[in-house]
């Protein structure tokens, strides 16, 4: 396997350079900080921790290759992010190892989003196609009005690490296909598989640069001046910042930050099949994903096989290596991760919930979490009022659908929800739940259509489909008369 990117010199442990205008970089920082395996608690990569300087030569790198990249009639722009799309398939299995490395990530899940992340790609290509870059009306009076959809210039991209080289490919697909160059900070967490995407990508020098670092280089690129647009992907602490940076320059941020998202479990539904899928739901990537199934309301009618079933379905989530074919659930990402995790678990008992399955950390290296179910958790407890983001699924028996419905509803999260009914009457009420998408009877349902904009402190700004290139670009009216 290649490395992630040239390292200053032929060390066992390289440390990772910035992509600016074609060419790989050091960072103006000297400061380096260790990237833990967190399987083995191996250091494998040092990452540089940024700073303004980097971030000023990633943004001009941008600046000057814009107009030329905007220039590219879109066909052209299309084929290089079409191109892109086929590199990543064919290069899968190697982003996927580097993720395990990095994040802990099982291969053979990595791969599947690595692969899901190239056929988003694909499809903003297909939406640009079908996206009215310009618009023309006649009028009566033999005038004209045009309305044209202006490329912002430089754009900046700002990504988590539960899924690495999927955000970047979600993010960045409708801003290179309408005209826009990147500046992309991966989360310091998980920059080896990111920098190893750029390292494989034949674009224009300056299209995509990539600047390492923590908030060091994640401060001065969400409040530059020169950055237009601002898409960020993390938690809401994070998110607050980044927005009202680029609201202090009166440039726009399109924010997805973090989720307490709940399913509401009806009577009438199979209490078997219905707590396998949930537990996909609440235990898949390590329970680290934003729109994992974190608060669980099920009707008291059906709830003693739900949860035993679901008790079941958690022994079928072994931890370990994510080279191991046998494992499902990888490491959490860091220690710090892993002691909000059993610190939200701990709390939950210390105030009256009971651990059926996991609940306790693990003897060995690694940062590990067993696929945990509790019941007799209340609204009181940090399982149910913070964001958890890990393999952990706190059970609540309602007496009704229309007390799960209301429990559903968090006060300050409303990023997706998921119900579970055979009533069309009942879906119809969960339809307006406050989130962004609820999805019925299938998590992570959907096609290539959806657009969705988060509810309360789960983010801003519209995404997906059309709504992408909306965001993407600046709408002008030219009005023509006696021509």
């Amino acid at each position: 396997m290649k490395t992630a990117n040239p390292p200053e010199e032929a060390t066992a442990v390289p440390t990772l350079r910035n992509h600016i205008g074609g060419r790989w970089a050091p960072s103006a920082s000297p400061a380096v900080a260790d990237l833990v395996n967190p399987s083995t608690g191996e250091v494998v990569a040092q990452w540089p921790v940024g700073c303004a300087e980097d971030v000023d030569s990633a943004v001009a790198a941008a600046s000057a290759a814009q107009p030329a990249w905007a220039a590219l009639p879109l066909e052209n722009r299309l084929a290089h992010l079409e191109r892109m799309a086929d590199v990543v398939v064919a290069h899968a299995e190697e982003l996927a190892e580097l993720q395990c490395r990095e994040m802990g990530k099982p291969v053979a899940l990595g791969r599947t989003f690595i692969e899901s992340g190239a056929a988003a790609l694909q499809g903003a290509c297909a939406d640009a196609r079908s996206y009215r870059f310009e618009d023309s009306t006649e009028h009566a009076d033999g005038s004209r009005t045009h309305v044209l959809r202006h490329p912002l210039g430089v754009t900046a991209v700002i990504t988590p690490w539960n899924f690495p080289v999927l955000n970047v490919l979600i993010a960045v697909g409708p801003l290179l296909a309408a005209g826009n160059t990147v500046v992309l900070k991966p989360s310091e967490r998980c920059p080896l598989s990111v920098t190893r995407l750029a390292e494989l990508l034949t674009l224009p020098d300056g299209v995509l640069n990539v600047v390492h670092g923590d908030g060091r280089s994640g401060g001065p690129l969400a409040a530059h001046p020169d950055v237009e647009l601002v898409h960020f992907t993390g938690s809401v602490a994070a998110g607050r910042k980044v927005g009202a940076a680029a609201g202090q320059r009166l440039h726009r941020s399109v924010l997805e930050l973090g989720g307490k998202d709940p399913v509401v479990v009806d009577a009438d539904v199979d209490p078997v099949a219905t707590a396998q899928a949930v537990a996909f739901g609440a235990f898949v990537n390590s329970g680290q994903i934003c729109t994992s199934m974190e608060r669980i309301y099920v009707h008291r009618d059906i709830a003693e096989e739900f949860i035993a079933a679901l008790c079941e379905a958690a022994a079928a989530y072994p931890t370990g290596d994510g080279h191991d074919e046998k494992t499902v659930l990888g490491p959490l990402v860091d220690e710090r991760q892993r002691e909000i995790v059993h610190r939200h678990v701990t709390d939950a008992v210390e105030r009256g919930a009971t651990v059926h399955s996991g609940g306790t950390i693990p003897p060995g290296p690694g940062f590990f979490y067993p696929a945990t179910v509790l019941t007799g958790v209340d609204e009181n407890m940090l399982v149910m009022q913070e964001e958890t983001f890990g393999p952990v699924a706190p059970v609540q028996v309602v007496s009704s659908w229309a007390d799960g419905l209301r429990r559903a509803v968090h006060p300050s999260f409303g990023l997706a929800a998921t119900v579970y009914t055979r009533s069309h009457e009942h879906a119809a009420a969960a339809a307006a739940l406050r989130a962004g998408v609820v999805w019925v009877n299938q998590w992570q349902g959907g096609g290539p259509g959806r657009v969705y904009e988060p509810a309360g402190d789960s983010g801003m700004g519209s995404t997906g489909s059309h709504a992408a290139f909306d965001a993407a670009t600046r709408p002008a009216t030219v009005h023509l008369t006696g021509l």
